[in-house]
């Protein structure tokens, strides 16, 4: 089976109100973290969904970009003897970001600043994980059928493509 067979046959289908679950849960999270912004991203890089404060550039590069960091991160862990490492923060000046693993195919990116602290950013995330974790869990019980193209499996490669 070629990887782009395997990516439909294991696909999660999202439906509008499964992405509605989702934005409650990030709105409810950004406004006790004042977060921000926090994306949804499959480890495909696809973005799922996105709440909170507008991004500034390609959404579809920035979750490419997420899902290729997570990526070599883990492969980084297992170098080293860890299973994984299933918490990334990376700080900058004015801006951080937080990945984080949500089950077994999704990352939770949380963009802040100094409007909150990583503490809060933290405590409030490992929350919101649990249960976006406890949605993803009951869409993949259900069986939904994903029609997707050919080309699905190349869409993320694409987007790093067109940015570099």
């Amino acid at each position: 089976m070629t990887s782009d067979e395997a990516l439909r046959t294991n696909r999660l289908v999202f439906y509008a109100d499964d992405v509605e679950k989702f934005d409650a849960e990030l709105d409810t999270f950004l406004e006790l973290s004042k977060a921000r912004c926090a994306l949804l991203v499959d480890r495909e890089g696809h973005l799922v969904t996105r709440r909170g404060e507008p991004v500034k550039t390609s959404l579809e590069s920035i979750a490419a970009l997420i899902a290729g960091s997570f990526a070599a991160t883990q492969e980084m862990a297992r170098l080293l003897g860890e299973t994984e490492f299933s918490i990334l923060f990376h700080q900058g000046q004015r801006d951080s970001i937080q990945l984080q693993l949500v089950g077994e195919r999704t990352l939770l990116a949380i963009l802040f600043d100094g409007r909150t602290n990583l503490g809060l950013v933290r405590f409030y995330a490992q929350e919101t994980a649990k249960r976006i974790h406890g949605l993803l869990s009951a869409i993949s019980q259900e069986n939904r059928q994903a029609n997707l193209s050919e080309e699905f499996g190349t869409s993320a490669e694409d987007a790093l493509d067109e940015l570099f």
